[in-house]
């Protein structure tokens, strides 16, 4: 890097294992974020073709339904193998081969090409195997970007976000930053709702964790936890894997002014 500015695309862009996660777990965010006037993405890694409910195809149309309401700017899916996401895919193949097909080099041309200034990634613990392969996928994917050496196709100038926020699905990390979607969460369980093959509890579908009957209220009940440590109504955690610096606190808190909050972290 030339210690330049960089040229930034997106302004933000989320990553998921699956079509869903990203609506489950950052929909408040992104549909906040594109309120604004930001420019949102999400780029799903799978097609999520191992699902024991609906198809791909089922999938997709409810994909582009949740993107319309998200109000995004981009949406792309990999298409890499579902029950199969890992960081390691593709590295014992000839070079020439891997910059075309091998997982990492996959995300990394998506970054290149994408240039979004704030990503959002999944938290490295999962019930899910999947999940947390496309952490380490994307933290690995992050890391080569950056590397003007590290060849993908087509070619493209390397690149670092500004900044990587880590969101919690099932396992529920320590947030480094709540943020307030609270003017956002209709539109994201709107969006979630999408999913009809996914989280509507059907006697005549597989049980599965995300379509049995509480799954939706708890979303509801962990969005509203997190809000109430920050003051609002509903929050979304993130997680920072650096320490957050200010360089003007004063301006900071007036931006960010909040209630007085409901509950507290344990402090060790």
């Amino acid at each position: 890097m030339t210690g330049t500015e960089p040229a930034y695309g997106l302004d933000i862009l989320a990553f998921g294992p699956h079509p869903d996660d990203v609506e489950l777990f950052c929909g408040g965010l992104l549909a906040r974020m594109a309120s604004l006037g930001y420019r949102t993405g999400i780029v799903d890694l799978t097609r999520g073709e191992k699902s024991s409910r609906g198809t791909p195809e089922t999938r997709a149309a409810e994909t582009e339904a949740a993107s319309r309401i998200l109000g995004l700017s981009v949406r792309e899916n990999l298409g890499l193998p579902d029950g199969w996401l890992s960081p390691w895919t593709g590295f014992e193949t000839p070079e020439a081969d891997r910059t075309r097909t091998a997982p990492v080099a996959r995300v990394v041309e998506v970054l290149r090409r994408l240039r979004p200034e704030l990503v959002i990634a999944p938290w490295e613990q999962e019930r899910h195997p999947d999940h947390a392969a496309a952490s380490a996928l994307v933290t690995r994917a992050l890391f080569f970007a950056s590397v003007r050496k590290f060849e993908t196709e087509p070619p493209a100038a390397a690149f670092s976000p500004r900044q990587v926020l880590y969101y919690p699905m099932r396992h529920l990390a320590e947030p480094s930053v709540v943020i307030d979607v609270t003017a956002a969460f209709d539109r994201k369980m709107q969006a979630i709702r999408c999913y009809a093959s996914q989280i509507e509890p059907r006697a005549d579908a597989p049980p599965t964790l995300v379509g049995s009957p509480l799954s939706l209220t708890s979303l509801e009940a962990r969005d509203g936890f997190y809000g109430a440590r920050i003051g609002v109504a509903y929050g979304e955690p993130y997680v920072l894997r650096e320490t957050l610096g200010l360089s003007d606190p004063v301006e900071h808190f007036r931006r960010n002014s909040f209630a007085r909050p409901l509950f507290f972290p344990e402090r060790r």
